[in-house]
C-alpha cells in the first residue's frame, strides 16, 4: 500500500513537467515555424543583393586581348593588317615589319616588353609555328554599389547595380574613349570593340540589372 502511493505520487510531480516539456517543446516549434515564415517573407537586403552582384561581376573573367610575335602568315583567324596589331604599333607595343610572302615579322619593342612584364596575369607561350603567343589582360569589372532593388513578387526580385572597369596600362591603350583608339576611322573602332576587346575602360560606371529569385538556401540569380 506504501509502495502504491509512493508511486502515484511521483507519477503525480512528473505530469507537471511532462506538461511543461511538452509545452516548450511546442511553443519552440512555433517560433521556429513563424521565424521560417517570416524570413520567407523577407524582401532580399542591399547586403545580399551587393554580395550577388559583385560575385557575378568577377564570373566572366578580365578582358584579355590575344596576339602573336613571330613571322606571321597570314590566315581567316588572324590578320596583323587588322586595326588590333595597328593599335599596338601605335602605341610603340609591337613592330611590324612586311617579310616575303605578304608575311610579317612581329615584335616587341623594348618598350612594349616592359610594359606586358608589368601586366598581372599575362600568359605566354610557344606555338608550333615557331610564334609566341600572348594572353593580355586589360581590365576588370569592379563592382560600385546597389543602384535599386525592386520585389516582384514574394520569391523574386530584380537588382539595379553600377560597376566599373579597372584598366591596367594595356587597358589604357585599348580605351574606346582614348586618342590611340579615335585615331581609326569608324568602321575599325567598331571592329576593336566588337573583336579585340576594346572598350570605354576610363568611362563612368555603368548599370546593370540582375533577377534574383528566393531558393531554399537564400537568393540566387534566376535562372
Amino acid at each position: 500500500m506504501f509502495e502504491a502511493e509512493v508511486e502515484m505520487e511521483r507519477r503525480s510531480s512528473l505530469l507537471p513537467l511532462l506538461l511543461m516539456t511538452c509545452l516548450v517543446a511546442a511553443i519552440v516549434g512555433v517560433a521556429a515555424y513563424v521565424w521560417r515564415e517570416a524570413r520567407a517573407q523577407t524582401p532580399i537586403s542591399a547586403q545580399q543583393a551587393s554580395e550577388i552582384a559583385a560575385a557575378a561581376l568577377q564570373g566572366p573573367g578580365p578582358a584579355v586581348i590575344h596576339f602573336r610575335t613571330g613571322l606571321l602568315k597570314p590566315s581567316s583567324d588572324e590578320k596583323t593588317g587588322d586595326p588590333n596589331y595597328r593599335l599596338l604599333e601605335k602605341a610603340r607595343i609591337l613592330k611590324l615589319t612586311k617579310s616575303a610572302r605578304s608575311s610579317v615579322l612581329v615584335s616587341l619593342t623594348p618598350e612594349g616588353d616592359r610594359l606586358l612584364a608589368s601586366v598581372p596575369g599575362l600568359k605566354k607561350s610557344n606555338e608550333a609555328d615557331g610564334t609566341v603567343s600572348y594572353q593580355a589582360p586589360l581590365a576588370e569589372r569592379q563592382f560600385v554599389g546597389i543602384a535599386g532593388v525592386n520585389m516582384a513578387g514574394v520569391n523574386s526580385a530584380t537588382v539595379d547595380y553600377n560597376w566599373k572597369w579597372i584598366p591596367n596600362q594595356l587597358g589604357d591603350i585599348f580605351d574606346a574613349g582614348g586618342p590611340l583608339v579615335k585615331s581609326f576611322n569608324l568602321w575599325e573602332r567598331q571592329t576593336l570593340i566588337n573583336k579585340y576587346e576594346a572598350d570605354f575602360y576610363n568611362a563612368s560606371p555603368t548599370r546593370s540589372t540582375l533577377t534574383m529569385a528566393r531558393t531554399d538556401r537564400g537568393w540566387k540569380i534566376a535562372q
